[in-house]
């Protein structure tokens, strides 16, 4: 494998060597808004007579190089005017680019780009854009937009159910989503245990969501990656918006540090229903607040940097006897270097957080967990010339984890401090990935991943017999933890377990005319860092831990196919994918596993596998007065764990069952209607298959008491969910000579009121003495009112 990689590297220097020896030109720049002075992210740069183009990167950074000539340019970006000009390519040429804000932006609701023809001709799929806009249209409980909730309506994306956190993509559990906000890592996307996402729509510029065929510079993570950046802030001018809302409010400031150099970006939000609660003598609190920031300064032509951070918070307190706070936050500094028209570096220095905290009161202790990471990246991208690029890094991350300790809250107490043991790990990656254009028709992506990591030196670490902290009591035919045989220290800087993975990406796309292609993709990926959890939907308590001596990484392998069509001059678009995907060493719980306080979790864990497959369809209406989408998605999604050996039962009798995210059915139609200037309807529906759940088969008598007999792991279902949400937005005459600008929007969530089921519970009737099943709702009939401006 090592004379693989020595040979497609040398094979790609000559490649590009000869390329470069060809009389060419470059033809680079940045694009940004003319208002802000905001760059854009993949703004498309066309030259239409001889069909080629590139687009704009994280960065708004472009380059092309293209024989000697002249040229028609045609830059185009879904909300701004389009631009058509001519460039005399005589000589590399440095091009810096305005695009101006068209009539219809305020009223765009979109689910990606705009897909020009050139984008049919990309290798990339599975991958998904939103814009704040898009986001802020979308209807959705109490009123506040979520990016979360709008992802979710997406084809192969869903939750756990109404006020659950996370997301689940393909079939795959959420800690297998890599959630990045300006490239750092986010552990924990919800506030208020799922009623909101972390993310604040205001201070949100692009949003990507990848679900296959993921490009070798992100890893970590084997479902998904969720790629959010922050808006930079306006250099030239002061700029003021926000909204009120019944719930919560928030409010953004942004301005020019040193005009057309450098800018600012503040923002803040928070939720103020608690401080009603009083008025009805309700002691309990629940809030939460978060704060986005970004400075950014251009240095020269060359030189840009960037501070980003974020901090939020969430407390939740029932009277005198229990509180709960926790929250993730996030550092990071930037330095973009453009070494020449064709090369563009990025150096990211990143620190990030999740800080868990619980107080009870009535048991007179304190618990503290959390994560900490410090993350080094460098990546580069090399415009070698308009059939081919190549894009490599490297990236580095120290982990610090905090399982738990307790300390007491008051002397008399009569507990004693109690600290889990810390873990350290180090998790490094190499990467290369390259684009290439091999003909008018076929189009090729491809990548390598190395990647590597390291459990560090902790002060105990348990020692069983045959290296097996997990038993099967062969009697009882139930699996027990097992006794440590012995216990052993290690110093920091030693290694207790260490893994070595490639991950080869591939991707294709074959035009078969002007407007429609077919695409291929194969990614392999690593996970090293598990989520534990007893519930289907990730808890704030829930406790991140590395693969070690007895937890092996999780290995995914994933096969996409798509068929993707525009039509009716791109008033229409049609995306058709499928996908199988297998997940080695995905951990599975004993029954009776309890995982809080837990110091040797390897003892109530499994390493089994799982697998999801699936058809994604989604048809989207770009243009008139009518705009939205239709996703559905039929998957399958299972997990396996069968016996070490034959005497072993296994997870279910070792057979196949349903995880918690197989949902058969999910569908999603989100429309918005401009009924005239003023105003505009927005609407969405959604079904879904019922999650699955275990429910009791039969009884017994135990000491005059009932209980119940479950059945199979998650053979049952809760009912279909089902819900239609609807706003109404209202947008006042403007006067042209004030810079006020502003909206409301009246909303209805679950308009019919359905009372969708959260979860069945089972338990004794103390009237009758059998067992009884008791249906929990969260939401039904939701309105809203918000009033957003902008200055």
């Amino acid at each position: 494998m090592k004379h693989l990689v020595l040979w497609a590297t040398t094979a790609l220097f000559f490649y590009s060597f000869s390329l470069n020896a060809q009389e060419k030109f470059t033809l680079s720049g940045i694009i940004s808004e003319e208002k802000s002075n905001e760059t854009l992210i993949g703004v498309n740069i066309i030259f239409p007579e001889i069909g080629t183009g590139t687009s704009t990167n994280a960065y708004g950074f472009y380059s092309i190089t293209l024989p000697k000539g002249t040229y028609q340019i045609v830059i185009s970006y879904l909300g701004y005017t389009t631009i058509t000009d001519t460039v005399a390519l005589n000589s590399d040429i440095t091009k810096h680019i305005s695009l101006v804000e068209s009539l219809e932006s305020l009223d765009e609701v979109i689910i990606t780009e705009n897909i020009e023809k050139l984008s049919i001709k990309k290798p990339q799929m599975s991958v998904n854009t939103l814009t704040s806009s898009t986001i802020k249209n979308i209807p959705v409980v109490l009123g506040e937009a979520d990016i979360i909730k709008a992802i979710t309506l997406l084809p192969g994306v869903t939750n756990a159910g109404e006020a659950s956190s996370g997301f689940n993509v393909r079939g795959g559990s959420a800690d297998q989503n890599l959630i990045l906000l300006d490239e750092a890592i986010i552990y924990n996307s919800s506030h208020l245990f799922g009623f909101f996402s972390v993310f604040n729509p205001d201070a949100i510029k692009d949003l990507r969501l990848y679900k296959g065929g993921i490009p070798a510079r992100y890893g970590g993570r084997v479902s998904s990656v969720l790629d959010i950046y922050q808006k930079e802030g306006n250099s030239k001018a002061f700029h003021l918006n926000g909204g009120i809302g019944i719930v919560a409010s928030r409010l953004l400031a942004e301005g020019p540090i040193k005009k057309d150099k450098g800018s600012f970006l503040f923002g803040g939000r928070s939720s103020y229903a608690h401080l009603f609660l009083p008025l009805f003598d309700i002691n309990n609190i629940a809030y939460f607040y978060d704060l986005n920031t970004k400075l950014s300064y251009k240095l020269n032509d060359r030189n840009n940097i960037y501070v980003s951070g974020y901090f939020g918070r969430d407390v939740f307190r029932i009277e005198d006897s229990f509180e709960n706070i926790y929250g993730n936050s996030v550092f990071n500094f930037r330095w973009n270097h453009l070494f020449s028209d064709k090369l563009f570096s990025n150096l990211s220095l990143i620190y990030s957080d999740y800080y868990y905290n619980l107080k009870l009161s009535f048991v007179e202790f304190d618990w503290i967990s959390g994560i900490q990471n410090v993350n080094v990246k460098y990546d580069l991208k090399h415009y070698l010339n308009d059939t081919f690029k190549l894009q490599y890094g490297l990236n580095s991350i120290y982990y610090k984890f905090n399982p738990g300790e307790i300390n007491p809250t008051v002397e008399t107490s009569g507990i004693n401090p109690f600290k889990l043991i810390d873990k350290y790990a180090f998790e490094n990656a190499l990467y290369l990935d390259a684009e290439h254009k091999v003909s008018d028709k076929l189009a090729l992506s491809f990548g390598l991943r190395l990647s590597s990591f390291f459990r560090l030196g902790q002060d105990e670490l348990n020692v069983y017999a045959n290296n097996q902290p997990v038993v099967f009591n062969e009697d009882f035919q139930i699996y027990e933890k097992a006794n440590p045989t012995d216990t052993d220290s290690f110093k920091r800087i030693e290694v207790i377990a260490k893994f070595y993975n490639l991950e080869p990406r591939f991707s294709a796309a074959y035009q078969i005319n002007s407007n429609s292609s077919v695409k291929a993709s194969y990614n392999r990926m690593s996970q090293y860092l598990h989520l534990l959890s007893n519930t289907n939907s990730p808890t704030p308590l829930d406790v991140w831990t590395p693969s070690g001596k007895y937890v092996k990484p999780q290995l995914l392998n994933q096969y996409a196919f798509g068929y993707f069509k525009n039509f009716k001059n791109d008033a229409y678009s049609l995306e058709i994918e499928t996908f199988y995907k297998t997940i080695k060493n995905r951990i599975d719980y004993i029954d009776g596993a309890d995982l809080i306080a837990n110091n040797a979790i390897e003892q109530v864990i499994l390493n089994g596998k799982a697998r999801a497959y699936g058809l994604e369809f989604l048809l989207r209406k770009n243009k008139g007065r009518f705009k939205g989408w239709l996703a559905y998605t039929l998957s399958k999604s299972e997990q396996q764990t069968k016996g070490r050996t034959p005497n072993e039962l296994g997870i279910n009798n070792g057979n196949w069952y349903n995880t918690p995210y197989d949902k058969t059915h999910d569908i999603s139609l989100t429309g918005s209607y401009k009924l005239n200037d003023r105003w505009e309807i927005n609407s969405n529906f959604l079904f879904q298959t019922g999650q699955p759940a275990t429910f009791p088969n039969g009884q017994y008598v135990y000491n005059g008491i009932n209980i119940p007999n479950y059945g199979a792991r998650n053979k049952n279902r809760l009912p279909a969910y089902n819900r239609l949400d609807v706003s109404l937005k209202y947008q006042p005459k403007q006067d042209k000579n004030k810079r006020w600008k502003s909206h409301w929007v009246f909303g209805v969530y679950n308009i019919y009121n359905r009372k969708n089921a959260t979860s069945i519970n089972f338990s004794q009737s103390t009237t009758t003495g059998s067992n009884e099943a008791t249906r929990l709702s969260i939401f039904g009939i939701v309105p809203s009112i918000s009033y957003n401006f902008k200055l």
